[in-house]
């Protein structure tokens, strides 16, 4: 991912990052916003030179198709991965892209030692629930909510 790619998504992630918490009901916008705004903060505080996050934009060929967001920390089992963020554009969804992402994904963390794979997903994203139960991620915790 390039500086300028870097900067595209960043403005774009932490805003649809905030609304995803808002319509989940987890908090309303204005505070949804705040948090996205610090979490970015905390987790990317140098940007494309955050220690152990890796973003990399996904090509079809020249096209630019996505991109995803990994950290890999080394805690007391071994290097484990962590996918923040990861996206299909909107007009490609359904056509392969995410899977092959993922996979490349897999297969990094594979070649840099890491026992696990993590990710967390808002309930309302059926789609990418779907995928990454097809491609064997289990449910770790979940959180459920009623609204009144």
């Amino acid at each position: 991912m390039t500086d300028q790619q870097y900067a595209r998504y960043r403005e774009g992630a932490e805003t649809g990052y905030a609304q995803n918490i808002a319509d989940s009901g987890a908090m309303p916008l204005r505070e949804a916003q705040e948090k996205a705004r610090e979490d970015y903060r905390r987790l990317l505080p140098d940007g494309l030179s955050s220690p152990g996050h890796h973003l990399w934009a996904a090509y079809d060929g020249d096209d630019e198709i996505g991109m995803v967001w990994l950290h890999i920390e080394e805690k007391s089992a071994g290097p484990h991965a962590f996918g923040y963020d990861f996206e299909v554009r909107p007009e490609l969804r359904r056509k392969g892209y995410g899977r092959a992402i993922m996979q490349a994904v897999e297969q990094t963390c594979h070649e840099r030692g890491a026992v696990s794979i993590g990710l967390s997903v808002f309930g309302s994203n059926l789609g990418a629930r779907a995928l990454y139960e097809e491609m064997g991620f289990e449910v770790t915790n979940m959180g459920m909510r009623k609204r009144l």
